[in-house]
């Protein structure tokens, strides 16, 4: 999959005018809802049945793993910003990939392919809006303060 962003070094040089936390709060709001998107098509397509019956709805999108997960999990600065999608059963794995007594029923993968142009744009189109109206409401109080 190729996918082009444009306005980067702008969106970069407006987040620079803002604070930390609220760089950071931004980001999680639109990571949330583009997130989400998966989350929904995922839980669609969740096969549903005796061998998984609450996979279906399983499927959400938050900044916590489990234990075993964030044993796994490498995290980089503070400045990042992570926001996880997936599934919180176990079977998850099993039903996606399969095992020796089980065929593969695969349905996040799919989901994933359905919704990644999506979700992509729905990040590059919200992120410029939140930071510009981040960045006015700034602009807005500094000269409320200097005043």
């Amino acid at each position: 999959m190729k996918m082009e962003f444009h306005g980067g070094k702008e969106l970069e040089a407006a987040l620079q005018e803002l604070k930390l936390s609220t760089r950071k709060s931004i980001a999680r709001r639109v990571l949330k809802r583009a997130g989400a998107i998966f989350a929904e098509r995922a839980n669609a397509l969740a096969p549903k049945g005796r061998g998984s019956p609450n996979l279906s709805g399983s499927y959400g999108v938050t900044t916590r793993l489990n234990k075993r997960q964030a044993a796994q999990a490498r995290r980089e600065g503070r400045d990042d910003v992570f926001m996880y999608a997936g599934t919180n059963d176990p079977a998850g794995q099993q039903q996606e990939f399969g095992n020796s007594r089980h065929v593969a029923q695969p349905h996040a993968r799919p989901a994933f392919d359905e919704t990644a142009r999506p979700m992509f744009d729905l990040i590059q189109d919200e992120m410029a809006v939140e930071v510009e109206k981040s960045v006015a409401r700034a602009r807005r109080k500094a000269a409320r303060a200097a005043k």
